[in-house]
């Protein structure tokens, strides 16, 4: 694991990276930790050892991501127990009840607060993305 501390005034910034997850495809770190808060940018299901999209179900992409998720969580000192807040990016609402079956069974009981919308495009062509916010276990 890789990571990077930084002070900008009070503030005290620490990049988080894994190679249990995918790399990032642009000028973005995989999460960033301020204090006790993790903020993780958004996953879609890139397989981290091929770097490809492996499904075309939103189950199995829904199921990746979160994986995905949980190994930057993982390489924070934290997991997704300790998330706060999910955003979800879907491309195509119809497939709300699927990702929601696959997603909720990350999270058997205290599910964090969400937000899911839908948008024209992602990358890659994925079909979901999710960011999140968390805390230090």
């Amino acid at each position: 694991m890789e990571s990077l501390t930084w002070n900008i005034r009070w503030m005290h910034l620490k990049t988080i990276s894994t190679d249990e997850a995918p790399k990032a495809i642009g000028p973005y770190s995989q999460a960033v930790e301020y204090e006790k808060m993790i903020f993780l940018s958004g996953q879609v299901a890139l397989n981290p050892t091929t770097g490809k999209i492996d499904s075309s179900t939103i189950e199995d992409q829904t199921k990746q991501v979160m994986t995905n998720l949980a190994s930057v969580l993982r390489a924070s000192g934290s997991d997704l127990s300790h998330i706060l807040k999910c955003t979800v990016f879907l491309t195509d609402m119809e497939e709300f009840q699927g990702f929601n079956n696959t997603y909720a069974s990350f999270f058997e009981s205290n599910p964090p607060a969400r937000s899911t919308v839908q948008v024209a495009k992602l990358p890659r062509n994925a079909k979901i993305e999710i960011d999140a916010i968390a805390i230090k276990s």
